[in-house]
């Protein structure tokens, strides 16, 4: 195995952990913010309020199953380049997804629970845009998945 496939393998893993932990960590740190603004104005809806931290908050695992997926690979002596640069692009997918789940899931939780404190008929249309935002990182933990899976090359013809 050469070292700029072995780079390829582990740069998938490390970019899909660390962007989606950070998705993940805005996402979290966002909704904090809304919710300790809730929790002072109405300290008993402070529970509910944490459903999107909790929802921002998996999107990091998605992240770090992708990096555990590609990282069970480190070493076999069969690892084509093909395989290297899709470990690669499933690390890409699954971590630029979850940058974008987690900066949607901050925003919306964010203005989501504030807005639920003032008015309690906006927690279900809140739910409701979080389920769409997180998603965007299941998307990609599809994509990344079936990336992973993927062990032959895809055969080029060129045209006539």
């Amino acid at each position: 195995m050469s070292l700029i496939l072995l780079a390829d393998e582990i740069f998938g893993a490390v970019i899909a952990l660390v962007f989606a932990a950070f998705g993940s960590a805005y996402g979290v740190a966002k909704n904090g913010i809304g919710i300790c603004v809730t929790g002072s104005k109405k300290p008993e809806q402070v529970m509910k309020s944490v459903i999107p931290a909790i929802m921002a908050s998996i999107v990091g695992i998605y992240g770090l199953i992708i990096s555990i997926v590609t990282a069970t690979t480190l070493g076999e002596t069969n690892y084509s380049s093909y395989k290297s640069f899709a470990d690669l692009a499933a690390g890409i997918s699954v971590g630029l997804s979850g940058i974008g789940a987690g900066v949607s899931l901050g925003i919306v939780g964010d203005a989501g629970v504030r807005a639920s404190a003032q008015q309690p008929r906006v927690f279900t249309g809140m739910l409701l845009i979080l389920i769409f935002a997180e998603a965007l990182g299941i998307y990609g933990l599809i994509v990344g998945l079936i990336l992973t899976q993927r062990t032959t090359n895809v055969k080029c013809s060129a045209a006539p």
